[in-house]
């Protein structure tokens, strides 16, 4: 904690450097503002997480805070308090109590931390108030909200940002470096996607022993509040960017590439009644549910420049947590289970590396620089540098690292897959959301931008 907080003390140094930052703005002018005014909308969990980041930072005031739970509000109260930090105003009267937050004038960027639901309306209304807006993932459930957050950054300026932690995960990082320097050579196929058991934060009342609950909605506690809807009515692939965001980094979605179709299976849908029965017993009446969303989905996306990208979800069946990564080219691949590597002509023959070696070889400067400041912030320390990102990034009123665009054709996944699913696989078509642009839009120096 010590080392983060001498780091922001010397923040004033690394407002070119540490953010991934891309040019400026249409029309942006100098902004750049010592201390950045920021307000949390939502403060569960994920929200906390931000609010306890924020709290190591010298350069930005707390000014207000939303969430319609009291118990959150009584939570973030204190963490603030022991941080020793300013008393924010505090908003949660009900649902839409956000858009007095968005009004204020001491309110200079928004974090959005909601259920899933919320996100996109909640995203456009920050961005209309001309607030530089981050939001959590997924950012959009519908193609109409993906052109939503599109248009709304476009006809208003304002940007937003989608806040995949997992774009800064210190392998993914370090695999990006990799591919940056053609270690793979000619890339030609991916694979990734969202693996983890959530049963038990499916089904959670949070009375019954960690993991054994059966319940959801209003009888749920945080996520089982809201998240296992969408499994009961849904079949798609619900949440796609955590898998899906490193990889469009890696092939320059949105900027020299785009994904073209996609094609979407779900597997018979058993893992949640099986569970609830276990826990619950037979006669429990969630045990009579039909759920909708398969266990496992696994979509195949085809790009502009001819690669593949096999996307998995799969968070209702016991199985221990992976993201699935596999990074192939035409002179070698890596893969995340397993943590192995081969490369042509530098592996022997036939046989796997360890990958230890060759991900130290090539750890991202951004890491090797600043990582000791990460420790603690969540998430092996992916966390700091995601709102760091957004941090610098709003500090400078210039475009993120992670837009607009890419959270349109990130989140477009979902829609897309439950379309095709519902057509027995049918190739469903990606919107061009840069209308074009895609074409002539600069890739990201992953390395050099970081400096």
């Amino acid at each position: 904690m010590s080392s983060r907080r001498d780091f922001m003390k010397k923040t004033a140094l690394v407002g070119t450097g540490v953010a991934l930052l891309p040019n400026l703005a249409f029309g942006a002018t100098d902004t750049s503002k010592e201390k950045l005014q920021v307000a949390l909308i939502g403060v569960g969990l994920r929200g906390t997480n931000h609010l306890n980041n924020l709290l190591q930072r010298k350069d930005v005031v707390i000014t207000a805070i939303c969430d319609i739970d009291p118990s959150r509000i009584t939570i973030a109260k204190e963490h603030i308090a022991k941080a020793k930090f300013p008393t924010p105003i505090f908003f949660g009267k009900d649902d839409y109590d956000y858009k007095n937050l968005l009004e204020r004038d001491d309110v200079d960027a928004v974090i959005i931390s909601t259920p899933w639901l919320w996100h996109t309306r909640m995203a456009i209304d920050a961005m209309k108030a001309g607030k530089y807006t981050g939001v959590e993932v997924s950012a959009a459930n519908t193609l109409e909200e993906c052109w939503d957050l599109v248009n709304t950054h476009e006809a208003t300026g304002s940007h937003v940002m989608i806040l995949e932690n997992v774009n800064y995960r210190r392998d993914i990082l370090a695999v990006l470096n990799m591919v940056k320097q053609n270690l793979f050579g000619e890339l030609l196929h991916f694979r990734c996607g969202y693996q983890h058991d959530l049963r038990f934060v499916k089904l959670n009342d949070g009375k019954t022993p960690y993991g054994k609950g059966v319940e959801f909605g209003e009888k749920g506690i945080s996520e089982s509040k809201w998240r296992t809807q969408h499994s009961l009515l849904r079949n798609g692939d619900v949440y796609p960017t955590h898998g899906v965001g490193p990889i469009a980094a890696m092939c320059n979605i949105n900027r020299g590439n785009r994904f073209v179709s996609m094609t979407s299976h779900a597997t018979k849908a058993v893992g949640l009644n099986k569970y609830i029965v276990k826990n619950g017993g037979a006669d429990h009446p969630n045990a009579g549910l039909n759920w909708k969303q398969g266990d496992i989905i696994t979509s195949t996306i085809n790009t502009a420049q001819g690669e593949t990208i096999i996307v998995t979800h799969d968070c209702n069946s016991p199985r221990p947590y992976s993201l699935g990564f596999r990074v192939q080219g035409s002179e070698g691949l890596w893969e995340v289970d397993g943590n192995r590597i081969y490369i042509e002509d530098k592996s022997e023959p036939h046989r796997w590396d360890d990958a230890a070696p060759w991900l130290e070889k090539y750890d991202h400067p951004l890491w090797k620089k600043y990582g000791e400041y990460a420790t603690g912030s969540g998430h092996g320390g992916m966390d700091f540098f995601v709102l760091n990102a957004f941090i610098e990034s709003a500090k400078q009123n210039i475009a993120p690292p992670l837009d607009a665009y890419d959270a349109a054709a990130w989140s477009a996944i979902t829609p897309l897959s439950e379309a095709s699913i519902a057509n027995n696989g049918e190739p469903q078509d990606f919107p061009d959301f840069t209308r074009g642009l895609w074409v002539s839009r600069t890739p990201y120096n992953w390395i050099k931008d970081t400096y």
